[in-house]
């Protein structure tokens, strides 16, 4: 690890000069200087322009909370650069877990400190540029003159050089489960009104508001992405487009007074992010966005395991079971109600019996928890009616023994894990969750899956404030503390802080596999998700559903838009240390052949190689299970098909593999004939090609034993 100082200066009161940093491999420049006193900067990679010149600041409230009241001022303009210092950095971390077993951190950073004479405030832009984009963030030092204010607005420009080719979401305070839309960045005015579909909470913003991760793609051939890297104690950035000088601006998530942040000074906020390459692989590969987190606070993470799980919730989803006990009560009132004097509707599906069968078939196959939802008391009512007391994570069902189902699960080398849906009262969540977590550990769970349905209480707040940013926070660092681990749904996106918390070991975040059973999600949804919600980090997908077509054995009509073998690829095209079997026991042994490479596929991996990437076409990856010589490669296509060319460069020389091939049949089709597969062994060795094709909707998994 290096830094070192190589240049510190004191600027004259009037300089505007450009001062410039590279990444270390010199395709990315940063410029930065004053326009008229107004930061500016801007982007190239390999001589083209990624972002043109664009300004920088923040506007703030008048408010009787800041430290000048109603006298408040903006920090845009009337800036003088006081100092510039840049740096090198190099260093390599190991990730507790991931897709690589080492990452290096390596950039150039250019630290620029401007004041505002007129106010003698101090503020600083750091710049760090890797060789596959840069960050930058606004530094606030403690002052006299710079203690509390409130953010009115963040005026952070992305100034585009083109009407690029943009796959983008809706920009929304409440929701991320909205299906991607492919257009120019000039049409996106005009297809936002049919991209807001229906959702329990949402609160779409502007007709040109999107949410990042953005993927972009210019006309000659550059892949850029905006993101943010270590959101704390700040408000989610959405980006709102100027369609007319295609330049975007940050947006941030307001409170439910409208304000978009209270800051106490010295505060950092977080990294502004821009990924750029020629090389679409690139933007899966990147480390950007974990680097520019702080690292691991956790000193013991000996207990942080990657987890393959099964679970009851898919039959619920579908709508063949239910998540309440009862249907004799218009209403619960929590320790009041007495649910053994209730009817049973027989269709509650945390059952003790059902709990068990998933537990037995988790034991015969491996996998190592069950998730069970709809085991605690209060689903009765637990939608749509902003109510506080809604649950309160510790009283199960009358058909729910939580010590027996525990000393059955871990008699058989298994755990339960525990799911705490806040139907989004988080005030009522934070009273009961020291309980909560504490119940967890007299049980032996170490994991929790909490969900955030519906609108906030404390009313008027939304899903991305920064109240609630700090919540879902605060719910991860509590965790820690009992040693459990988190995968919060509808929870905010993902900005890297599993670095930092790697007991964070999932989001949803995005539209998952549930929307298959709502209508579904286009073919080509999980090859653009890598490219955009993943950027933040893994996020649950909850896969492998091999009864594609749910009216084969439900009332649903909805069906998977992908074939059994593109399910089975996303255990490695979608990355996530925690993955799910997701669909019933009994469907996979109706499929045992294929459900051997749930069996076999790992989790955590020492290596990642992306052989092939387009987005929302195709990727194709190979990894190399953790601790092993071993390797699984996946590939998955969309709409179109795709015949993945797989160069096996990567194997060790010399050795030979048992490979195993899981790939849809030739007359496979999402549409017509999704669970038409075809299961192929051969022996491999390093410099072999192979060429698989996918069917429309498909994909293939792989498996490399080393001999």
């Amino acid at each position: 690890m290096k830094r070192n100082i190589m240049l510190s200066i004191l600027a004259a009161p009037l300089m505007v000069a450009a001062q410039t940093v590279t990444s270390p491999n010199g395709n990315v420049e940063v410029k930065f200087s004053l326009d008229g006193g107004r930061p500016v900067y801007e982007m190239s990679y390999k001589g083209k322009a990624v972002v043109k010149p664009s300004h920088l600041g923040l506007e703030l409230a008048k408010s009787k909370h800041a430290s000048k009241g109603m006298e408040e001022t903006d920090l845009m303009d009337g800036f003088t650069v006081k100092s510039t210092d840049t740096s090198s950095f190099d260093e390599t971390w190991k990730p507790v877990w991931g897709e690589k077993a080492t990452i290096r951190n390596h950039y150039n950073e250019m630290a620029v400190t401007l004041s505002q004479a007129a106010t003698k405030r101090d503020m600083t832009i750091r710049f760090r540029v890797y060789d596959d984009g840069m960050g930058l963030r606004y530094e606030f030092p403690q002052q006299e003159q710079l203690n509390y204010f409130v953010i009115k607005e963040e005026r952070t420009e992305f100034a585009m050089a083109g009407d690029h080719t943009a796959y983008w979401i809706p920009g929304d305070y409440d929701t991320q489960e909205y299906e991607t839309v492919i257009s120019r960045l000039s049409e996106i005015r005009g297809k936002m009104k049919e991209a807001i579909t229906p959702n329990s909470s949402q609160t779409p913003f502007s007709d040109t508001g999107v949410q990042t991760s953005l993927q972009l793609k210019t006309d000659d051939g550059l892949y850029i992405n905006i993101h943010e890297a270590a959101c704390v104690n700040y408000a989610t950035m959405h980006l709102n487009l100027d369609d007319k000088t295609m330049t975007f601006t940050s947006w941030l998530t307001p409170d439910g007074q409208g304000m978009k942040g209270y800051i106490q000074t010295p505060f950092n906020t977080p990294w502004r992010t821009v990924m750029v390459s020629d090389d679409a692989r690139d933007m899966l590969a990147s480390n950007l966005i974990l680097n520019l987190n702080e690292p691991c606070k956790i000193e013991d993470t000996s207990w942080i395991k990657p987890v393959k799980y099964c679970g009851v919730w898919w039959e619920m989803i579908v709508g063949k079971g239910t998540w309440s006990y009862t249907n004799d009560l218009p209403s619960v009132h929590l320790g009041q109600t007495d649910y053994t004097k209730c009817k049973p509707n027989g269709t509650h599906s945390a059952n003790n019996e059902k709990v068990k069968r998933y537990i037995d078939f988790a034991a015969k196959n491996g996998l190592d928890q069950v998730l069970v939802e709809g085991w605690n008391e209060g689903w009765e009512d637990w939608f749509g009616h902003s109510k506080l007391d809604v649950f309160d994570f510790i009283t199960p069902y009358p058909d729910f023994d939580i010590k027996m189902l525990n000393d059955y699960a871990h008699s058989k080398g298994v755990k339960l894990m525990m799911h705490h849906e806040t139907s989004s009262s988080v005030w009522n969540y934070e009273r009961w969750m020291e309980q909560a977590y504490s119940l967890m550990n007299k049980y032996g769970y170490n994991a929790v899956k909490s969900g955030y349905v519906g609108d906030i209480i404390p009313r008027g707040e939304h899903h991305y404030s920064q109240l609630m940013n700090n919540h879902y926070l605060r719910a991860v660092t509590e965790a820690a503390k009992h040693k459990l681990m988190v995968n919060a749904h509808e929870a905010t996106r993902p900005t890297g802080l599993c670095r930092t918390w790697p007991n964070l070991i999932g989001n949803e975040s995005a539209r998952g596999t549930e929307y298959e059973a709502f209508g579904g999600s286009a073919p080509y949804h999980t090859v653009i998700l890598p490219f955009t919600r993943l950027q933040g980090g893994p996020m649950d997908y909850t896969p492998g559903i091999f009864e594609t077509q749910l009216s084969t054995w439900s009332d649903n009509q909805s069906f998977v838009h992908t074939t059994l073998c593109g399910q089975l690829s996303l255990y490695l095209v979608m990355y996530s240390p925690l993955q799910m079997a997701a669909d019933l026991p009994e469907h996979y042994e109706k499929y045992d052949d294929a459900f051997q490479f749930i069996r076999d596929v790992a989790v955590d991996w020492d290596d990642s190689k992306y052989l092939e990437a387009e987005p929302a076409k195709y990727i194709t990856v190979a990894r190399k299970a953790k601790g092993t010589d071993n390797w699984f490669v996946g590939g998955k296509c969309g709409e179109e098909g795709h015949t993945a060319v797989v160069k096996l460069d990567f194997l060790d020389k010399g050795r030979k593999y048992e490979c195993s091939i899981y790939q849809d049949a030739k007359d496979a089709d999402y549409e017509k004939n999704p669970k038409a597969y075809t299961i192929t062994h051969k022996t491999v060795k390093k410099g072999d090609v192979l060429k698989i094709k996918e069917a429309r909707g498909g994909g293939f998994a792989m498996s490399l034993f080393a001999k």
